[in-house]
């Protein structure tokens, strides 16, 4: 019986998180952003519509990962108040289709996917980015996105300690403790958002923040950062001496961030920044393009999130999916 045949997946939330594991999750990144600086990957435009109505974000993404995987749509929505409710601020859905016949392979929760692969992405630019000896990590925000970072670098770096801060003293006393039981790490929920950046070889920022959270002066020598947040012209998670001090600022892809990347359309608005002075993540992964130069060099990844990023990821579930069919 061919794939075909045995009719589409559908997969919820639950079945996604269950095949697609942290480890598998980096896999599916590091191939992504592999393909993209091979120039191997399908990658169109995405649509970030913010809404007329409320503060919501509607988004629509496309693309390709290779000649054996199908095409892979995701359609979703950003509600940053969902935070307060305790409810995913991010909701999406995934289709994908059979790379010969073109027809519905799999429709998956996207919600999921883009949790997972979104923190598995960081921990491929922190271990792309971040020195070898990196073990202190500082986390700003306390929500689903963080903890899914936190959990994905420690698969890359063996850590020794986290430092969260949010805004909510109750939800970031929570997100440590559970962290420091799932990690078995010392974790620490601190005050202020400079005592979690101050002094960390790497920091994380992962909140719908539209005003900055890291500011430069706080970075210690050596020290790498990844935005997630800073998906679109209106949010900027890192502030402009950030974006000053780094000396290398990476993205996942040069015209993407140049369009939706709050700090990077400042930092090129103003002149700060040039559009050859975006380094893709695919390019330092392929050895095309160097990030870091030396173990003090401050490094600022800006991650707005791919396609490509989706496609990756939904064939790793579809590819853990099918074989635990076969095997019934």
């Amino acid at each position: 019986m061919t794939e075909d045949d045995a009719g589409p997946l559908y997969l919820s939330r639950e079945q996604v998180v269950e095949l697609l594991d942290t480890d598998t999750a980096i896999a599916s990144q590091r191939a992504a952003f592999t393909a993209l600086g091979d120039g191997t990957a399908e990658l169109p435009g995405k649509i970030m519509h913010p809404s007329r109505f409320d503060d919501s974000v509607v988004f629509a993404y496309l693309a390709r990962l290779s000649a054996d995987t199908g095409a892979v749509a995701k359609f979703g929505s950003v509600n940053p108040g969902n935070a307060a409710a305790g409810l995913p601020t991010v909701h999406a859905v995934i289709n994908a289709l059979d790379p010969v016949t073109g027809g519905l392979a799999a429709v998956m929760d996207g919600t999921a996917v883009t949790t997972l692969r979104t923190a598995a992405a960081g921990a491929v630019a922190f271990d792309a980015l971040a020195t070898a000896d990196s073990a202190e990590l500082g986390l700003l925000g306390s929500g689903t996105q963080a903890l899914a970072h936190a959990r994905a670098v420690a698969r890359v770096r063996e850590l020794r300690s986290v430092r969260v801060w949010s805004p909510h003293p109750g939800r970031r006393a929570r997100a440590a403790q559970r962290l420091a039981a799932e990690l078995g790490v010392a974790v620490e929920a601190v005050g202020t958002a400079e005592e979690a950046v101050a002094g960390a070889s790497m920091v994380a920022a992962c909140t719908l923040s539209t005003t900055p959270v890291v500011r430069g002066e706080w970075l210690a020598p050596g020290c790498t950062v990844i935005s997630v947040g800073s998906f679109e012209p209106t949010r900027s998670e890192v502030d402009a001496e950030t974006v000053r001090r780094a000396a290398a600022v990476v993205v996942d892809d040069p015209v993407t961030a140049a369009e939706h990347a709050g700090p990077v359309v400042e930092a090129l608005a103003r002149g700060t920044l040039a559009p050859d002075d975006l380094i893709p993540l695919g390019g330092v992964l392929t050895g095309g393009r160097r990030a870091r130069t030396g173990p003090d060099d401050i490094v600022l990844h800006i991650s707005v999130g791919l396609g490509i990023q989706d496609a990756a990821a939904a064939w790793a579930v579809i590819d853990a999916a099918r074989a635990r069919r076969a095997r019934r």
